[in-house]
């Protein structure tokens, strides 16, 4: 295994992901006494994990068509609109 490969990609998206929106409606979930933590938690997770598989396989689809040159250049183009953007609203 890539190690600095791992390390890279869960850093980026352990940042990301850090008080987002689903973190805050798993903060919302858990916070209500009659519900299991662990339910909340696996939940979550489950839906986490799909969502990167999903995210992996449309990943692998798209760089079969595009370049992984552009692909990159997209990303960053749209990390950078996402970064203005929320400075703009701030």
């Amino acid at each position: 295994m890539d190690w600095r490969t791992f390390i890279t990609i869960f850093a980026t998206v352990f940042i990301a992901e850090i008080g987002d929106k689903t973190q805050l409606a798993t903060m919302l979930y858990a916070s209500d006494k009659t519900v299991s933590k662990w339910v909340v938690f696996g939940a979550s997770a489950t839906a986490l994990i799909l969502a990167a598989a999903i995210g992996v396989i449309a990943g692998q689809w798209v760089s079969a068509y595009v370049p992984e040159r552009y692909l990159r250049y997209l990303a960053g183009v749209g990390f950078i609109m996402v970064g203005c953007w929320t400075l703009w609203r701030a």
